[in-house]
């Protein structure tokens, strides 16, 4: 609990320990719903030991030793890319696996429902809620240290099965009290619209991570990270009398890639190395945030065209 790696993998083992609940209650008691539930669980945790392997990756590439000489030797620019990459197939897997739900709730309304036995069913939601809500407390605070888009995509995963939960308990509590009232014919119904229901709901909670990850692979410019390393570097020109500069930024998952160009003038007096360091320093402190995982390039030039 004290790494973000350690989070992930107490995460893992408790969804694979619930999944495989939640699909054999599922198939003993008939309902569709809860299955869906395992599944979808089974689909999180697959790609959350998959965040768990690139976090390692990341993690051993920016620390010191002889695995990152290793990993650099054949991963020069990082592993940071592949974090959006198993972030925004996280999303889209989890909603394919939605919208697939939604679809079999649908047809099974449209076929007269299906009959479950409500009183071993309700057992399930409780359990499910129970351990969802300790999950999604466990991993928000844990993330309130680590500030990982992983174990945040996490925590979302575990609200969305203890609102599912909730769902279940709701709608089987109300099947279990309409038994031979008028209402039961409502009975079969139950199932499949508590599950089209809760897949509505989920469908569109991991819209906000894929469209961050498409927006780190594409490289899109994050604006206040370019407004604040604009700043930073219109003060060094101002400072030392350069021309201008250009400045580059991108966001990679846990990364920050950041490339400024200062252009100095043509008559410039020849400058030790040192002295060129130093303003390095002078920017790099001025920008802020120094720690592995961010990718700090600063050059100087007399000739425009190389800083273009």
């Amino acid at each position: 609990m004290k790494t973000e790696q350690g989070v992930l993998r107490i995460s893992i083992a408790v969804t694979l320990l619930l999944s495989g609940f939640g699909i054999l209650f599922g198939l003993l008691s008939g309902s569709f719903v809860i299955v869906f539930d395992g599944v979808y669980g089974l689909t999180s945790a697959t790609m959350t030991v998959l965040a768990l392997f690139v976090s390692n990756l990341i993690v051993s590439s920016t620390a010191s030793g002889p695995a990152k000489s290793n990993l650099v030797k054949h991963f020069t620019m990082g592993f940071w890319h592949l974090e959006p990459m198993v972030l925004g197939l996280n999303g889209m897997l989890l909603t394919g696996a939605s919208i697939y739900g939604f679809i079999n709730a649908v047809g099974s309304i449209m076929t007269g429902g299906r009959p479950l036995a409500f009183d071993h069913a309700v057992v399930y939601p409780v359990v499910t809620l129970i351990i969802a809500v300790a999950m999604t407390i466990f991993t928000r605070a844990a993330n309130r240290k680590f500030k990982s888009d992983f174990v945040a995509l996490d925590a979302k995963a575990w609200l969305m099965s203890a609102a599912l939960g909730a769902a279940l308990l709701v709608a089987f509590v109300f099947g279990l009290m309409i038994q031979g009232s008028s209402l039961e014919w409502v009975s079969p119904y139950i199932d499949p619209a508590v599950l089209g229901l809760v897949c509505l709901v989920i469908i569109p909670i991991p819209a906000r991570t894929i469209r961050q990850a498409l927006a780190d692979i594409l490289l899109v410019t994050p604006s206040d990270l370019k407004q604040h390393v604009d700043e930073v570097a219109s003060e060094i020109v101002r400072r030392h009398g350069f021309l201008s500069y250009r400045c580059y930024v991108a966001r990679v998952g846990r990364g920050r890639q950041i490339e400024l160009n200062f252009i100095v003038p043509t008559d410039w007096p020849p400058t030790r190395l040192q002295d060129w360091d130093r303003i390095r320093d002078e920017t790099g402190e001025a920008i802020g945030d120094d720690n592995p995982d961010r990718w700090l390039t600063i050059a100087f030039t007399a000739d425009p065209e190389w800083a273009d």
